[in-house]
């Protein structure tokens, strides 16, 4: 791309594994940052796959989309060499993402209190299960342990059953957004403010906790202990999840009395908005079960393609339940630009998320997928650090990179 992008100039050292740590690198990269991926030698980052014979890593699709723009090289960061060829690399770096188990990276001698001495300019993104203090520091941290302790997964699924996971890994992914948000912050008040270098402390489930709204403020003001109700909203109906004619899962809110009309219309039941059991909210909400076992039957005599068109001509909102096969094929996906094919020398075209979120004068973009392991080896040892073939190649042997 020709114009400038709104993070070009900026490098990034990204020495974390999987998804919490390096997605927030990956955010940046699309936005034009320099990001620097540090993996270890032969495995690489466990979001490649598994292992081959030969010792290199097969690149799963998880890979080719979350280490997207990022220069893979390869370092030992157990072993004092590599630790100070991290060090080497940390004065020319604006920002560092890690995700090591707390007291780890102080053992290596490449905690805060070092980081900040060899660049004071550099902003420390820490992520770890349960943050850098506190009696669980130490813990290891899932995706799926963090939406428990966050208190999103309790409230989460079927009355009559365990909480349920999402399908996705919420916590990991709510984490790196968070995380790069908290990069931007502190870029800009160290180049626009004029300020130095800071640590970011991040817990796995932090963001996650973040998001769970009023469930603390009702809990100390009232004690209410949110617990699972499906698909339900107990404050507004009909609202749920239902099943068409032809197999299709979709969702309708339509808990406003003004929509509620516009529904009962579309249905071609208007009588429904105008039967003193339903006309208002609170009695909707009262009825609940009632009224959408009604609306449960209507939605399971009707196609999808009919529900959609008459829904959409009312107003009324609706939405189809999607797979990856819908929104492949969905129209708005497309207008939109959601989708991003991206060429690759091994994988061949690879569709992936595009760019989100859209700017429109500086919008980022995707140079290439992840790449193979240590493929930058040479570009940010010999090109970056200035290290000579002859240096590389006894780091090689030396199993350093």
């Amino acid at each position: 791309m020709s114009n400038p992008l709104p993070l070009d100039g900026i490098r990034v050292l990204d020495i974390g594994t999987l998804i919490a740590g390096p997605f927030g690198a990956t955010m940046l990269g699309d936005f034009g940052a320099e990001v620097i991926k540090v993996e270890q030698p032969g495995r690489g980052d466990a979001l490649r796959g598994t292992p081959q014979a030969d010792g290199s890593a097969s690149r799963s699709t998880n890979w080719l989309v979350e280490a997207r723009n990022k220069k893979s090289v390869t370092l030992n960061l157990r072993v004092e060499a590599g630790q100070n060829i991290l060090k080497e690399m940390i004065k020319h770096a604006d920002v560092l993402f890690e995700n090591f188990t707390p007291g780890t990276l102080e053992r290596w001698g490449l905690g805060w209190d070092e980081v900040k001495k060899i660049n004071p300019k550099i902003i420390m993104v820490r992520v770890s299960g349960y943050g850098q203090v506190g009696p669980y520091r130490k813990r290891s941290g899932y995706d799926r342990i963090a939406l428990g302790f966050s208190g999103y997964m309790y409230p989460t699924g079927f009355p009559d059953r365990f909480p349920v996971r999402p399908a996705f890994p919420t916590a990991d992914y709510n984490t790196g957004t968070f995380a790069a948000l908290a990069t931007m912050f502190a870029l800009y008040q160290r180049d626009m403010q004029g300020g130095e270098g800071q640590m970011i402390d991040l817990a796995l489930y932090e963001p996650t906790f973040r998001i769970t709204a009023n469930m603390m403020p009702n809990f100390f003001r009232d004690g209410e202990i949110r617990e699972r109700i499906g698909n339900r909203n107990p404050t507004f109906s009909p609202a749920g999840t239902f099943e068409t004619k032809d197999g299709k899962y979709v969702q309708i809110a339509a808990g406003g009395d003004n929509v509620f009309q516009r529904l009962a219309e579309a249905m071609g039941m208007p009588e429904l908005a105008e039967d003193e059991r339903y006309a208002v909210s609170r009695e909707r909400i009262a009825r609940a079960d009632e009224l959408e076992a009604l609306l449960a039957d209507w939605v399971g005599k009707h196609d999808f393609a009919e529900i959609d068109k008459r829904f959409a001509d009312a107003n009324v909102p609706f939405g189809g339940i999607f797979t990856a096969e819908d929104i492949s094929e969905d129209p708005h996906y497309a207008a939109r630009e959601n989708l991003a094919t991206v060429a690759d020398d091994d994988e061949g075209d690879i569709v992936m998320p595009a760019v989100i979120p859209k700017l429109s004068d500086t919008p980022g973009r995707i140079a290439h997928a992840g790449p193979e392991i240590g493929s930058f080896n040479e570009e940010i040892y010999g090109g970056l650090l200035g290290k000579s073939a002859e240096e590389l190649a006894a780091l090689k042997e030396e199993g350093v990179i």
